[in-house]
């Protein structure tokens, strides 16, 4: 059994700096690299490319929304012509950064709130896709497993990743719990852990509404900007491994 491990990472920004991407980059096998509308810029992406390729991670395209305030995590209300424009524009950013740093792409995964309108917002989806599809076709879609983003993904061609998450609780619809809910995060290791291992050997993950859904794993959402990220990223490759699961980056083909 093989299993991604993927973390949001190039989050800093100018002269705040945010997450733990030297110390964490060593546990992961791919990096979504911000690119400068929600977080980041030319500088950081740069050298967090630098890192992902000194550890051999795969680099990864995270496209947000242009609110930098809000970390991209705030929706908007935005068309689908602006969400195909604004993921043309930053897959195009880091794809001249990773190129000029001897690098190429291996996905895309959209951010925030970018991520979960896409999620259930079909048009949006689609849109998404399509920019992936028209600039890299070769690069993985990762979206939230059984989502519109996975399925558009799917329909238009492209190799697309499921994903799911360590530290997020979930809905009976198969969303994530709206990071405004205060039963959002989850906050025990050993429960994260274990929801983690339950989801990648069983396919199945229990809701906050008590029920249990099927769902399909390929790629594990870690968070690095929390205050144990480094050790939560520890332990769960140390558990994955311990249950006979092998990390490594997606491959499949459709």
């Amino acid at each position: 059994m093989t299993i991604d491990l993927n973390c949001d990472m190039g989050e800093s920004f100018g002269a705040w700096t945010l997450g733990h991407d030297a110390a964490l980059m060593p546990y992961l096998t791919s990096a979504n690299i911000a690119c400068g509308f929600h977080a980041g810029d030319p500088a950081v992406m740069r050298q967090t490319v630098r890192l992902a390729l000194q550890h051999g991670v795969a680099i990864g395209v995270h496209p947000g929304l242009p609110d930098l305030v809000g970390f991209g995590r705030r929706n908007m209300d935005i068309s689908a012509d602006e969400a195909f424009e604004m993921t043309v524009y930053q897959l195009g950013a880091l794809h001249a950064v990773a190129r000029a740093e001897g690098g190429v792409l291996h996905h895309l995964k959209p951010h925030g709130a970018l991520y979960n309108m896409a999620a259930t917002n079909a048009a949006l989806a689609q849109a998404i896709a399509e920019a992936v599809y028209k600039v890299q076709p070769e690069l993985v879609l990762y979206g939230l497993a059984g989502s519109e983003l996975t399925k558009a993904g799917e329909r238009i061609g492209l190799r697309t990743a499921h994903e799911v998450f360590a530290d997020r609780t979930y809905q009976a619809n198969g969303t994530l719990t709206p990071r405004r809910q205060p039963d959002a995060l989850i906050t025990s290791a050993e429960a994260a852990i274990a929801q983690v291992l339950r989801m990648v050997q069983e396919g199945r993950v229990r809701t906050q509404q008590g029920s249990e859904i099927a769902i399909k794993a390929n790629t594990i959402c870690l968070h690095g900007d929390g205050a144990h990220a480094l050790e939560f990223a520890q332990q769960l490759s140390q558990a994955l491994r311990a249950a006979g699961v092998t990390l490594a980056r997606p491959t499949f083909t459709v």
